[in-house]
């Protein structure tokens, strides 16, 4: 696969909302595509024998320092390009370096993304559970309304727990947006820094 065609094919992926969101899935209640994961391949299109070098240990702290400091989400792209032309100067821009730390932070990145997933995952089963509470508690409510004798006390312990179910509910969909665009963030990211790298170990 030519680098042009990856890039293309992930700029694809990245495009989110536009291709729609599986809701035949329960644990994906996002409207961006639910991507299960990454190719480092996508990204960075090196050769696999290159990648295998054994890199002295002074090479190993270097790209293990970089690939560190790239992933931390307080670093900026514009810090992140800085660190990178320095690193790159300072190793004739070589590609395994770059390949390596590009590895790396691909690991960290991707790793961190997927406990994102899970986390969006039982954010969505745990939003299901409540919704089925909050149906059975109005269900339970209206029943207990049309008996002849109504138990006035449960009816308003239902309504107090059910004011309080609908309240949290309401309060996570709220925060549904940021959680989904958490893992597109961070595949941007991941893009953009490839490219830095890649840039860099062909200047």
């Amino acid at each position: 696969m030519s680098r042009k065609i990856a890039c293309g094919l992930l700029a694809l992926t990245l495009a989110g909302p536009a291709f729609g969101a599986d809701f035949s899935d329960p644990t994906w209640p996002c409207i961006q595509r639910k991507v299960e994961s990454l190719s480092p391949a996508l990204m960075w299109p090196m050769d696999p024998a290159a990648a295998e070098r054994e890199l002295s240990e002074a090479e190993d702290d270097a790209v293990a320092e970089l690939a560190d400091t790239l992933a931390l989400r307080r670093i900026d792209l514009e810090e992140a390009g800085t660190r990178v032309a320095a690193f790159a100067e300072a190793h004739g821009g070589d590609p395994v370096l770059l390949g390596q730390t590009f590895l790396r932070v691909f690991d960290h990145l991707s790793t961190r993304r997927t406990r994102v997933m899970d986390g969006i995952a039982e954010f969505s089963l745990s939003q299901i559970a409540l919704s089925k509470r909050i149906d059975a508690a109005r269900a339970e409510m209206d029943t207990l309304m049309q008996a002849d004798e109504p138990d006035y006390d449960r009816v308003d312990e239902i309504e107090e727990q059910l004011a309080w179910d609908e309240r949290i509910y309401t309060d996570r969909q709220r925060t549904l947006t940021y959680v989904c665009e958490t893992p597109v963030l961070l595949e941007k990211r991941l893009y953009a820094l490839a490219q830095m790298l890649q840039t860099a170990a062909t200047d």
